[in-house]
């Protein structure tokens, strides 16, 4: 697949001496959905401020389908999108208005058709001719968004879309971001919701103080990194766990019920298969059992610890 957006060696130090980000190296395939995951002060929005012209880097380059951020700039920005995490609009605009305005900033020639297009998929036809005061918090969201898509961007930034949106808006929008993507744009976004980056994304990259530790697509990552666990239940409680199944690591529960066998998620079942085996030859009954695995929460928890 061909890549939209490439950064190449990026870094930013800002005058007191803090380094933002470290050689940044990534690349964005053109109508993927990649999901950028951090702690807060990782740099995830430092990032997208120097992809979308906000913030300058001390070195780098970042390609926008070819053209290079600082010296094509308009031509690189205008095929950007970027809705923040803030609700910064007009108070006192109407939707049909402040969304317009945002097209005419990218020297864009009015087109009501495409306006109207996307306030009825966001579902603010009906509060078009509203004044933004009016709107509720996840209208509001949805109208940064509209502005985001107002002059026709190939590529989205979404920087925390679903903060502070209830459960069923959060589902809503998950839908919305699919839809934008079937049409051919590429989304990019940072999320504290781990479970929306697993629910929508291709890809998922993990930025921790300023460095990008891994790019992966989810389901290898989740393949190559997910545990999966086999729990137990004794039908007698052990004192300990018998020492001809020690090669196991197995981990018996405090009241000795449980036995606990950690694997990893690539081809175990050879594994469990003997391990069963050696549990009957070493008299241990079990009366049930079941498997966990690990989830993307999981996963970016324990590499971001690793990083630290």
């Amino acid at each position: 697949m061909q890549d939209i957006l490439s950064v190449s060696n990026l870094s930013k130090t800002y005058a007191s001496g803090f380094r933002a980000l470290k050689d940044i190296d990534l690349a964005i395939r053109r109508g993927e959905i990649f999901a950028l995951l951090g702690p807060n002060g990782a740099g995830k929005t430092t990032l997208i401020s120097i992809v979308c012209g906000i913030v300058n880097a001390s070195t780098g380059t970042v390609r926008v389908d070819g053209h290079d951020i600082v010296r094509d700039y308009r031509a690189a920005r205008s095929m950007i999108g970027l809705v923040p995490q803030e609700l910064t609009t007009d108070a006192f605009e109407t939707v049909w208005a402040t969304v317009s305005f945002s097209r005419g900033l990218f020297g864009k020639a009015a087109n009501p058709q495409h306006i109207e297009k996307v306030l009825k998929a966001l579902s603010l036809w009906d509060k078009k001719d509203n004044k933004i005061i009016t709107l509720s918090g996840g209208m509001k969201r949805r109208l940064l968004i509209a502005k985001a898509l107002s002059h026709e961007p190939q590529i989205l930034f979404l920087d925390e879309p679903t903060a502070g949106v209830d459960v069923a808006l959060r589902r809503d929008m998950w839908q919305l971001v699919r839809g934008l993507r079937d049409t051919g744009v590429t989304i990019i976004l940072t999320t504290h919701y781990i479970d929306e980056a697993e629910e929508m994304a291709d890809r998922i990259g993990v930025i921790s103080k300023g460095e990008l530790i891994l790019v992966e697509n989810k389901a290898e990552l989740m393949r190559k990194l997910g545990r999966k666990q086999l729990t137990l239940q004794l039908q007698d409680a052990l004192a300990h766990v018998p020492p001809e199944l020690s090669s196991y690591a197995l981990q018996l529960s405090s009241d000795g019920s449980e036995l606990t066998y950690t694997y990893d998620a690539q081809g175990g079942r050879v594994g469990i298969v003997d391990l069963l085996k050696a549990l009957g030859d070493a008299g241990v009954r079990f009366k049930d059992l079941h498997t966990t695995q690990s989830s993307l929460e999981d996963i970016f928890v324990d590499l971001v610890r690793d990083g630290q």
